[in-house]
């Protein structure tokens, strides 16, 4: 039997960062820009098919036929979806129908708070820390225990343009608000557009503030609960920085509070956990470093490759259907 090291990727969007590690762990990648111009030779060789989730939204009878080579030949279908339960507000009948055909055979997810499953196995794959690109960038962590060396105490940079994105409006309107009860409180705060930012000009936000908020993601919008945790929420402290986050269903997967994760509910308690973690900078210094430790050995795209090529594997061995 041929040894499966081959993924074939159509439609591209997978994520640049998990696309190196799985490249890292010795896997080959045949990239296309869609399903037509994909390299289908030597299929023994192909360990799963990857495929953007929203191509079975826009084309389904593309990704039927994809469906139908792959089964065909004994090779998964698989797709990694960032953006649940909003699904970039798709509408529900083309999610229905998607979940109702069930033509992925590998469905990951960052949120699974959703009913719909869209495959026979299912996976939560969470989104992770780009360590090639959130990195103390030379600092010694222990530096940063040193209070004085902050330009802002409270500091948030991320889409915040809710004129022209209706689901950044609630951010938006949180950021005004919450910035007003701390310029009362004489609170130094930053928060803004991160367009343009470089990953230098992140990481020099991140060392210079006693507290990195993260408030809201596009893919809330629409839902009643707020589940999934966007990649700041591992870059953060990948980098080093005392990360305050809202309230998330999937943080208590990840994360341990008050060991490695700190969290408020709602604008009144955000200011309070604020106030608090000023007051106790050494405690939040402490929680920081545990939870660098904890996302750099358990929450990277490295630890994320190996666990989809490890259910891919599974898959070939005939364990599936769970979820996991």
């Amino acid at each position: 039997m041929t040894y499966r090291d081959t993924l074939l990727i159509a439609h591209g969007s997978m994520h640049p960062a998990l696309r190196r590690e799985l490249a890292a762990r010795g896997l080959f990648l045949r990239e296309s820009r869609s399903w037509q111009e994909a390299d289908l030779s030597e299929p023994g060789r192909l360990l799963g098919a990857y495929t953007w989730f929203y191509e079975g939204l826009r084309h389904p009878l593309t990704i039927w036929g994809m469906q139908n080579w792959t089964r065909r030949h004994g090779i998964p279908l698989f797709t990694w979806n960032q953006d649940a339960p909003h699904y970039l507000n798709r509408a529900s009948w083309r999610l229905d129908l998607l979940d109702h055909f069930r033509l992925y055979d590998i469905y990951a997810s960052h949120s699974l708070v959703d009913s719909r499953r869209f495959a026979d196995t299912v996976l939560y794959l969470p989104n992770a820390a780009d360590t090639s690109r959130y990195t103390l960038n030379g600092l010694p962590l222990k530096l940063l225990r040193d209070a004085s060396r902050y330009h802002y105490d409270v500091s948030f940079f991320g889409a915040m343009d809710g004129v022209r994105y209706k689901e950044m409006r609630v951010r938006q309107e949180f950021f005004a608000a919450l910035g007003e009860r701390l310029r009362q409180r004489g609170i130094r705060y930053l928060f803004c557009e991160s367009a343009g930012m470089s990953i230098n000009e992140q990481l020099a936000l991140i060392h210079g503030s006693r507290i990195n908020l993260n408030f809201g993601a596009a893919c809330d919008y629409g839902s009643p609960t707020v589940s999934g945790l966007p990649e700041r929420c591992y870059g953060i402290p990948a980098a080093g920085g005392f990360l305050l986050c809202d309230r998330r269903t999937h943080a208590r997967d990840d994360f341990t509070p008050n060991e490695n994760w700190a969290e408020f509910d709602g604008l009144e308690d955000c200011v309070e956990k604020i106030c608090f973690w000023l007051d106790h900078f050494g405690q939040a210094r402490a929680l920081a470093e545990r939870c660098h430790q904890h996302v750099v050995s358990q929450h990277t795209y490295k630890n994320r490759a190996a666990k989809l090529h490890e259910t891919l594997l599974d898959w070939h061995r005939g364990i599936s259907g769970e979820l996991r």
